[in-house]
């Protein structure tokens, strides 16, 4: 699966919350359907590996700045949730 067609379909189509504190709420309400988190995300609880709210986290294999244009935006992006994936196939991810 291409990773940044499927951000940029998602981002286009279903609903995502961009940034660490949004990603953390989403998560703790149990409204989210996965994380992604790069490896610059400074929130340990992110970057821990435990699940939050039973949420799994796919890690992102960049930085935010790279998260950022996967995403098809100029600015970094450290964590997002995914609540609705539209179209996208991104909850096919294999998360830890």
């Amino acid at each position: 699966m291409d990773l940044a067609h499927a951000l940029k379909v998602a981002l286009q189509t279903g609903t995502v919350k961009i940034g660490v504190k949004e990603t953390l709420a989403s998560a703790e309400a149990k409204k989210a359907r996965i994380l992604i988190v790069s490896k610059t995300c400074p929130e340990p609880k992110l970057t821990g590996g435990a699940k939050i709210g039973k949420v799994p986290i796919y890690h992102y294999d960049g930085t935010a700045l790279e998260l950022g244009a996967a995403c098809g935006v100029p600015y970094p992006i450290s964590a997002l949730a995914v609540l609705d994936p539209g179209s996208s196939a991104i909850l096919s991810l294999e998360t830890q």
